[in-house]
């Protein structure tokens, strides 16, 4: 290379770099689209974790509790009070059980078909959402990635002279704002699937309590609404005082 042209590769650069300075504003930074679509991917994933974490919190009750209220008021046989318990509790395990009292006369195998009907529609509703979160936990890093591509092709864009001749050169400033939004994107999109990932594991296993407490409050409103929990009772207390009398 010439001392002339080596000459006009340096006029040409400050003049680029005081195009830079001079248009954009100070502190600016240039994040990319790609950022940008993280950013409001992240916003969604963020307001399905605390949509669902205020769910559970708000259905996820003590069941042993709350059956041993109902069996003590049904021991009465007072329907009406333990229906009314049922309306007061939230969550899914009070509203199979208030289906397993309104559905007793029915017999044992009415009970559970209607148990498994409640089941069937309250899984899916806890459920909700946690696919979304999933795959945001698996986008976010394929986004990130076609964030950094887009900075490289920045970085290379800023080397081509206006009429498509490669000058090979180019402002410093310029090259670095497509620098920057490749990391600026790939540490984003890393980011976001390792807190979605995490959320999601934490999300379902709130879910698996909740099912677990499902299933138990099933067994005992079969038992409650078929009177075995009664017939069991007294048979065990015989059975205790024929041991002692031994």
């Amino acid at each position: 290379m010439s001392f002339v042209t080596l000459l006009a590769a340096v006029a040409d650069t400050n003049a680029a770099v005081a195009k830079v300075a001079a248009s954009a504003p100070a502190g600016a930074a240039n994040f990319g689209v790609m950022f940008w679509v993280l950013t409001l991917v992240s916003a969604a994933a963020l307001a399905v974790v605390v949509e669902r974490v205020l769910y559970f919190h708000r259905v996820q009750i003590d069941s042993a509790q709350f059956l041993a209220g109902v069996r003590n008021v049904l021991r009465r046989d007072n329907v009406i009070e333990a229906l009314s318990i049922c309306d007061a509790t939230h969550g899914p395990v009070a509203r199979l059980v208030k289906a397993a009292i309104l559905n007793r006369d029915g017999g044992r195998a009415r009970v559970e078909e209607v148990i498994e009907e409640i089941g069937q529609v309250e899984v899916p509703r806890l459920e909700h959402n946690l696919p979304l979160l999933a795959t945001v936990a698996q986008v976010a890093p394929l986004l990130g990635l076609m964030g950094t591509l887009f900075g490289f092709a920045a970085v290379f864009r800023e080397l081509r002279h206006p009429d498509g001749v490669a000058y090979g050169y180019a402002a410093p400033g310029e090259m670095f704002d497509g620098l920057m939004q490749s990391l600026y994107a790939a540490a984003l999109g890393i980011g976001i699937a390792a807190f979605c990932y995490a959320a999601y594991n934490y999300l379902v296993h709130r879910v698996n309590l909740i099912v677990l407490d499902m299933e138990r409050a099933s067994r005992e409103a079969v038992r409650l609404t078929t009177g075995e929990a009664d017939a069991a009772g007294p048979a065990a207390a015989s059975g205790d005082s024929g041991a002692r009398g031994k």
